[in-house]
């Protein structure tokens, strides 16, 4: 494949696991259960991909192992409506070049909801949030792919054997003490945020951490966009290892929350759902929302995987009831929503706090989830 004996897309996949391996004195590629995209809004991709992905298909690019896709710039039942054709149009050769390729058009930043890897496969994933799950909660072993080296490995069926693929990179080498109480999920995110910040790409271990897959959801997500973390132990490790240790308390994340908010206005949208809801999540926010009705002045999104989205129904419908939007396929992330007008974002995600200033150059405000339905509620 390396001398392009299998065609010139079998022979770029190649040339970039060599280059990838070769940069971290890894000695040998290993096969991969499955493999995850990072690269598919049109927003952030542009047409210059159009071009490199239409040349990946017409020249023998196909896919050897399970492979998926990151969010998309749409949804494609309201906010499809609400751009122009020509960028939905762009959105969707992207994704129907990537089908030509054999890769899933799954649409999610929370792939393991589809399918849950076992513990102790090799995957090679492309996004921050999945990477630190996969590798911390499901035990999955994965480093942070970047878009280029995922879509390789999905080519190949391979990945270069070096980071957290191997054991011994996988040891902590910090004890977190969390001496704050964390009391809901945005506190986990503040705590990611801060985490990530001061360790970089340190693996830590945590002491007395309880919290639910949900919350480590958020506290990876927020670990891995303000540093480069792929992974921690929820649990601490053995008293016979001396590991350097750091204390976390209630002000730091009290800070951190506060650092992450740019506005204290009314929002003009609340979302919910970076990394994509769980059906749980979405259980909640319907009981949450149980006879109330959104204000006038406000929209109020919940993005989730079409998968989930069918797995709970029931609860879509009462959210839609009042008012809200529960969107597949995208996230406030990768989509112009300064476009549509909104200027105030109001998240229960720390994720999108850290990013959606820049990446949507809005203002943000960060509050818990039952905090973020009452203000996006009529009173």
């Amino acid at each position: 494949m390396l001398e392009g004996e299998y065609g010139w897309a079998n022979q770029i996949a190649m040339r970039i696991l060599v280059k990838l391996g070769d940069l971290f004195g890894a000695t040998k590629l290993i096969p991969v259960q499955s493999a995850h995209l990072s690269g598919v809004s049109y927003k952030h991709l542009g047409d210059a991909a159009i071009e490199f992905l239409h040349e990946m298909t017409t020249k023998g690019g196909a896919t050897r192992t399970l492979a998926t896709l990151n969010p998309s710039s749409f949804d494609p039942e309201y906010l499809v409506r609400r751009y122009s054709r020509e960028r939905f149009g762009k959105q969707q050769r992207i994704i129907q070049l990537y089908e030509q390729m054999r890769i899933q058009p799954t649409l999610t930043c929370t792939p393991y909801y589809l399918g849950k890897p076992k513990a102790g496969q090799h995957l090679a994933w492309a996004e921050s949030s999945a990477v630190v799950y996969a590798n911390s909660v499901l035990k999955a072993w994965t480093n942070r792919e970047g878009s280029p080296s995922a879509l390789a490995a999905a080519l190949i069926g391979k990945t270069p054997n070096y980071g957290v693929h191997q054991a011994k990179n996988r040891k902590p080498n910090v004890l977190v003490k969390a001496e704050a109480k964390l009391e809901t999920e945005m506190h986990y995110g503040a705590l990611g945020i801060y985490l990530g910040k001061l360790l970089g790409n340190k693996i830590p271990a945590f002491s007395g951490l309880r919290g639910s897959d949900d919350e480590l959801k958020q506290l990876g997500a927020a670990m891995a966009s303000s540093g480069m973390t792929t992974l921690f132990h929820s649990v601490a490790p053995s008293r016979k290892e001396k590991l350097e240790s750091i204390s976390v308390e209630a002000k730091d994340i009290e800070r951190t929350a506060a650092s992450l908010c740019t506005t204290d206005r009314a929002p003009d949208l609340v979302f919910v759902g970076c990394p994509h809801c769980s059906v749980k999540e979405v259980r909640t926010i319907a009981n949450l929302l149980q006879g109330k009705k959104m204000r006038k002045d406000a929209e109020f999104w919940v993005c989730t995987s079409r998968y989930v989205r069918d797995k709970a129904k029931n609860h879509v419908a009462v959210i839609e009831q009042a008012g809200g939007h529960v969107l597949c396929d995208t996230c406030v992330l990768v989509s112009w929503v300064k476009d549509l007008g909104f200027n105030t974002l109001l998240t229960n995600s720390a994720k999108t706090a850290f990013y959606a200033p820049t990446l949507n150059e809005v203002e943000v405000a960060l509050k818990p989830l039952h905090e973020c339905i009452e203000a996006a509620c009529a009173s």
